[in-house]
């Protein structure tokens, strides 16, 4: 029994949870920031450089999806490895290198590498957040918290619309990719001052130092039962071999799949392309921009809704509602554009209402839903590894959708790509009701045990 000085003062321990997810989410932030910020920013980067193709700009926004690839694939091992934490800061330190040789790059094809840099950071990001989030935050608030990272990533977009409209008027796209060093930096100071996940320190048999630093993130009636269980899963033999055993491949395979329909529902061409789309329909370069910020700020405000809402009622019933208004969504821009791709008047504001319908019902369902399940429902002895299969084919999917839309578009036009997505998402919709579990209020402990008996 630890020394009653030692015992946990409930307002501490959500000081420290609040505190340690707040910081760990700045990940969240830079992967929104530099995802987005090349929206704005690629007006004003084929100018610089002499005018550049469809294919020259698709390379400029895809190929950090390359390098996210990489990123996620690479850091569930990292992770796994090395702990949680160090994986974290190696990713701040590459935000920095890859945003400052972005804004400082003399040539294209540096450019070009210094997005696939940014890439890696982003790739790595994009699991190791939610998975140390998941690990360190108890089960009753673990969906909101999650979840928080989903608000950093959208408000990371917000961000880079914002930077992108301020700066609109000088062009400097430069300054747009740069910024984003801040929060980098900001991320790698942060987690100096963290503790290893609990979770990665119980599998390593280091007991003592997980039990003090679970003392600062749980109450004390809490800490035994919880250390219990963990070194009980972590007892199980893991590695590849369970990653594609029977038991293991059907949640395998829902995480999969969830993260390719993110992608080919559409979501990532409305923030890569949206003002590209909305200057091809009439908008000025300020107005396409100034359109993209309302969506961004639709986009941030109902992430709030379903961070309010995910431990209230659930994962699934926000996932199949959001689902189901991405598809209304999509079919009403599709609808705006069956006379032709140039939009005047009310047409084009109801095309972007249709965009706004679509991006906040991601928001509040597909968009928080698939990062926060992806954390929850894989053994512990896989965890990182089946999040890096995930987030692997989440970005491999991203990358297939966003370096063939803007082809995509010229071979089929506005109405039939955006037709396409709201098919799929139907399509999506069918199989989450199907396949997608409620894992609301239960431990990972317990999910583990339903789950994979299952």
């Amino acid at each position: 029994m630890a020394p009653r000085a030692l015992e946990a003062d409930p307002a501490s321990v959500r000081r420290h949870v609040a505190v340690s997810a707040a910081i760990t989410a700045l990940g969240g932030l830079l992967f929104g920031y530099d995802t987005g910020v090349v929206s704005g920013a690629l007006l004003f980067v084929k100018k610089d450089f002499g005018g550049l193709s469809n294919f020259q700009q698709e390379l400029v926004t895809s190929l950090l999806l390359v390098g996210a690839v990489v990123g996620a694939l690479v850091a569930g091992r990292v992770s796994d490895k090395i702990g949680r934490r160090p994986a974290v800061l190696i990713t701040a330190v590459v935000f920095i290198v890859g945003v400052l040789l972005a804004a400082f790059t003399p040539t294209y094809p540096l450019l070009l590498v210094a997005r696939v840099i940014i890439g890696l950071a982003v790739g790595s990001a994009s699991m190791i957040v939610p998975l140390y989030i998941g690990e360190i935050v108890p089960p009753r608030v673990r969906g909101g918290l999650v979840s928080l990272n989903q608000l950093a990533i959208t408000v990371g977009i917000l961000s880079s619309y914002l930077i992108d409209y301020g700066l609109s008027g000088t062009g400097n796209w430069r300054l747009m990719f740069g910024l984003a060093a801040i929060p980098a930096a900001a991320l790698f100071i942060g987690m100096l001052f963290q503790q290893e996940s609990p979770h990665w320190l119980i599998r390593q048999g280091r007991e003592d130092d997980a039990r003090q630093v679970l003392r600062r993130l749980r109450d004390d009636g809490d800490i035994d039962a919880e250390i219990s269980e963990v070194r009980e899963i972590s007892q199980r033999e893991g590695g590849l071999r369970d990653l594609i055993s029977p038991r293991v491949r059907p949640l395998l395979m829902v995480g999969v799949m969830l993260a390719v329909f993110q992608q080919i529902t559409g979501i990532n061409t409305v923030i890569y392309y949206a003002p590209t789309l909305l200057q091809g329909a009439g908008f000025g370069n300020s107005g396409a921009l100034l359109a993209n910020v309302v969506n961004g700020a639709v986009n941030v405000g109902m992430t709030i809704v379903a961070i309010w809402l995910l431990d209230k009622v659930g994962r699934r019933p926000l996932l199949l509602s959001g689902t189901a208004g991405m598809a209304v969504g999509m079919a009403i821009t599709a609808c705006c554009f069956i006379g032709g791709s140039q939009l005047h008047g009310a047409l084009a504001i109801v095309a972007v209402l249709g965009l706004l319908i679509y991006t906040g019902s991601f928001a509040i369902g597909l968009g928080p839903v698939f990062w926060l399940l992806i954390a929850e429902i894989y053994p512990l002895k896989i965890r990182g590894a089946a999040m890096s299969v995930a987030s692997t084919a989440n970005w491999a999917a991203n990358f297939v959708v966003t370096v063939s839309f803007l082809t995509l578009l010229t071979a089929i036009g506005g109405t039939g790509a955006f037709f396409l997505f709201g098919f799929l998402t139907l399509v999506a919709l069918a199989y989450f009701w199907r396949k997608v579990p409620e894992t609301k209020g239960r431990s990972l402990q317990e999910i583990e045990r339903d789950l994979v008996r299952s």
